[in-house]
């Protein structure tokens, strides 16, 4: 970055990826969509950063670190056409936020340890702001209706078993690792991977593991069924869409693209 600010000189796909820690697919990636068209280019036709593609590129990588999609970044930098303390004030706004955010849910955890170590059970209210999400404010609602659509087959069954048995400490293991699969997903779709790639399938596959080792066995047409209704049930549409837009039909897709291919490999 210094060579470019101080002397001037543009920068290569390469001498850009090694000093900001951006890989040359994801430049390539952004050049694509337009996101970040490199200023110049070589006479070999080689892409060159200037100094004022390196600003942008800057503030892309911070507005990926705050959770922005990319048509959201897009949006941002052309609607402010560069302006640098506009985007800088924005994202310190939005660390701020998130830091009062992330000291209400240690309030939170703080209270839920002193429940636990006298021995009290968490209230309702204390679960959701524990555990969070869209279902945490129906939990006994879905509880209810996957019991009546599900509750004769074996895996239910099998996940009631289960459950039954986890400890406080076991579902905040079953959130964590969980947390890690949406990660692989959300990781895939955001450097422009696809669907069949080997990072949106593998995301799949530990998925997958996460409900077998969790609640019941998922057979590859079992999992196929259930990115289907990731979909077409609007609810836990709504729980990825939040995470990133796309986000739902791309898991189906990995899913099924994960399941063609142990299909195809005669795999389990």
């Amino acid at each position: 970055m210094s060579r470019q600010t101080t002397q001037g000189t543009s920068l290569t796909v390469g001498q850009v990826a090694d000093e900001l820690g951006v890989t040359v697919r994801t430049l390539h990636h952004y050049d694509a969509i337009g996101l970040l068209t490199p200023s110049g280019r070589t006479p070999a036709g080689y892409r060159l950063y200037t100094a004022v593609d390196l600003v942008r590129l800057q503030h892309v990588v911070v507005y990926r670190r705050l959770g922005f999609s990319l048509e959201e970044i897009a949006e941002l930098l052309d609607a402010d056409d560069g302006d640098v303390r506009t985007h800088l004030q924005r994202q310190r706004d939005t660390v701020v936020a998130r830091l009062s955010a992330m000291h209400d849910l240690v309030d939170a955890i703080d209270r839920a340890l002193e429940k636990e170590e006298s021995g009290m059970k968490l209230t309702t209210q204390e679960q959701k702001e524990l555990f969070g999400g869209p279902f945490a404010e129906h939990q006994e609602e879905y509880a209810a209706e996957a019991e009546q659509r599900w509750g004769d087959t074996n895996a239910w069954k099998q996940s009631n078993a289960r459950t039954k048995e986890y400890t406080k400490g076991d579902w905040e293991a079953i959130n964590g690792e969980q947390d890690k699969v949406n990660a692989g997903f959300l990781a895939a779709l955001r450097t422009g991977a696809l669907a069949t790639s080997d990072a949106a399938t593998e995301a799949a596959e530990a998925h997958r593991r996460h409900i077998s080792r969790w609640f019941y066995d998922v057979p590859l047409a079992m999992h196929r069924g259930l990115g289907d209704m990731y979909v077409s049930d609007p609810r836990f549409t709504a729980t990825y869409e939040e995470q990133a837009t796309g986000l739902a039909s791309y898991v189906r897709d990995a899913i099924h693209a994960n399941a063609d291919r142990r299909d195809a490999a005669g795999g389990a």
